[in-house]
């Protein structure tokens, strides 16, 4: 698996669902965010404690979540 050193997992932040450094930013907030039309500054500017990093590993990690097998009965 590749290391995703901005994602985390934290049971006490969001339920534990994945964020971006501890914070309580979703990665799926970002992902629907460029999914919507919304580009790299537009996020940095709603988020001001967002790094490029964060989005750009943000993006991978939902790439790398896309390409897991799917097991059908």
């Amino acid at each position: 698996m590749r290391a995703f050193d901005r994602i985390t997992f934290d049971p006490a932040i969001m339920g534990g669902r994945a964020c971006i450094r501890g914070m309580r930013i979703p990665v799926s907030v970002i992902v629907k965010q460029i999914a919507h039309g919304a580009n790299w500054e537009e996020i940095l500017a709603d988020y001001p404690d967002l790094q490029a990093e964060d989005i750009q590993q943000a993006l991978e990690y939902a790439a790398w979540l896309s390409g897991e097998e799917v097991l059908t009965a």
